[in-house]
Order: C-alpha cells, then sequence, then structure tokens
C-alpha cells in the first residue's frame, strides 16, 4: 500500500474514532423520532475538507456505526440510516470544499439553505403544530425559540462564511447542500425502519407516523449545522497553521481546479 492510501486509512481511522467518542459523550442520550441531538458534526467536515470527500464521508460512515453499537446496538437501523446519511452528508461537503464553485451549485446552495431555514421555522410550528408537541413534547412556543434561534444562529454564519471568510464560502454551500440531503436520508430511514421492524423489544416500540418524517427532518437540521459552520472554519484554520502542508495541499487543489 503506497504511502498516500496509508495515510489516507489513518485519517479515516482517526476521523472515525473521534466522531464515534464524541458523538457518544455529547449527545447526551437525548433523541427525537430515534435521532439523537448531534453536535459532534463537526468532526468529519473538518476531516472532509483537509483530507477529501472519501477521507470525511468513510470516516462519519464507520464512526457513526460504531457510536450507534456502543448506543443502541443495532446493526441494520444504523446501515439503514446513520452510515449512508453520514457518507453521503460528509461526502458531499468535502466535494464542495475542493471543488470549483460554480454559479449553478452556488444558486443550489442558497435555495436548499433557503427550504431549510423556511422548513426549520414553518413546519413545526405552523404546518404541523399538533405533530410537533406529541414528537419534541415542547410547546409550541418553546419549538419556535429554539428552532427560530438554531435557523437564525446558521443563517447568520452561513452569511458570515461567505462574506468575511471567502474561502469558506464553498465549504459553507457544501455543508448546506450535504446536511439537507443527509437529513432527508436520516428522516425517511428511519421512518422506513420503523414500519417494518418495531416491537417492543425492538429499537421502537411502534411505527412512527408519516407526518413525523419532515419533523425527524428538521431536527436533524437544527441540531447538526449550527455546530458544523460555527465550528468547522475556525479549527481548520487553526490545524492550517499548526500543519503547514495540509493548506499547501488545499492550495494545489484549487490551482488544479
Amino acid at each position: 500500500m503506497s504511502e498516500t492510501k496509508a495515510f489516507k486509512v489513518v485519517s479515516i481511522a482517526i476521523c472515525a474514532a473521534l466522531y464515534a467518542v464524541v458523538g457518544y459523550i455529547t449527545s447526551f442520550g437525548f433523541n427525537l423520532g430515534g435521532v439523537a441531538f448531534w453536535p459532534a458534526a463537526f468532526i468529519p467536515a473538518i476531516f472532509a475538507v483537509l483530507f477529501g470527500p472519501w477521507v470525511g464521508g468513510t470516516g462519519a460512515a464507520i464512526g457513526i456505526f460504531i457510536r450507534d453499537m456502543a448506543y443502541h446496538g443495532n446493526p441494520l437501523l444504523s446501515l439503514t440510516a446513520g452510515v449512508s446519511a453520514n457518507f453521503v452528508a460528509f461526502f458531499i461537503i468535502g466535494y464542495f470544499a475542493q471543488a470549483k464553485l460554480s454559479r449553478t451549485k452556488t444558486i443550489l446552495g442558497l435555495v436548499i439553505g433557503s427550504a431549510v431555514v423556511l422548513g426549520g421555522l414553518l413546519l413545526p410550528t405552523v404546518l404541523l403544530p399538533a405533530e410537533s408537541v406529541s414528537f419534541t413534547s415542547f410547546s409550541t412556543l418553546l419549538t419556535l425559540v429554539l428552532f427560530s434561534v438554531s435557523m437564525g444562529v446558521s443563517l447568520i454564519l452561513f452569511l458570515v462564511i461567505t462574506r468575511y471568510w471567502p474561502e469558506f464560502k464553498a465549504f459553507g454551500i457544501g455543508a448546506v447542500i450535504g446536511q439537507g440531503i443527509g437529513a432527508a436520508i436520516v428522516s425517511i430511514g428511519v421512518w422506513g425502519y420503523s414500519q417494518l421492524f418495531f416491537s417492543p423489544t425492538n429499537y421502537f416500540t411502534s411505527a412512527i407516523p408519516a407526518t413525523f418524517v419532515p419533523l425527524i427532518f428538521v431536527w436533524t437540521i437544527v441540531t447538526e449545522i449550527p455546530f458544523v459552520l460555527l465550528l468547522s472554519p475556525p479549527i481548520i484554520k487553526v490545524c492550517y497553521l499548526a500543519f503547514p502542508f495540509l493548506k499547501q495541499r488545499q492550495e494545489t487543489l484549487e490551482k488544479a481546479k
């Protein structure tokens, strides 16, 4: 195995280990609709930018599988929702971070970002209020406050990144698109699994109603993307300062675009 391949394998292993451990610790055992509170999403996002989409995606997929086995021990559920969603989401982030940012990709990111913000505000409070109360056990007012803060912070962070950190503009757009697609896979995967494999002894004791799918989607977004946008850029900058070869690698990729 060549040095380059060995380096990627080591990077994937470190990403997976950090993701599994930090994810397990910071989820605090709290989940809604089978999906955990997940600030650890920033870890594979960083690896996806520093080492490429395959490292970020594969490390995230392995890491979430390890965490799931430690948390609920259901490999089929993890493979159905967590593994696939994490691979796709962080592969996309890494791809955008290294790809040439065209007008089409920029518009796509803005459209998805707008849809996520509007969905995050309207779905649990205006369009599906009764389902939201049942799903979260929070009052409509509390849900509105929590989700508004999360969506507002995410939007501000996205605008700050694109305005003041232009080198992270592609990353910001990739984060929005990747997290949006990943959340869709999670919400549909969890719902589908619950329809087929619910039982008194299983992770899901009853099937999740279809009306909960958009709420799971929103929950996944609001518990991940603020941390990805807030923590990833400054940590990546620190990594570039501590390990100049990573910055040189990124500059080489940009010149090759």
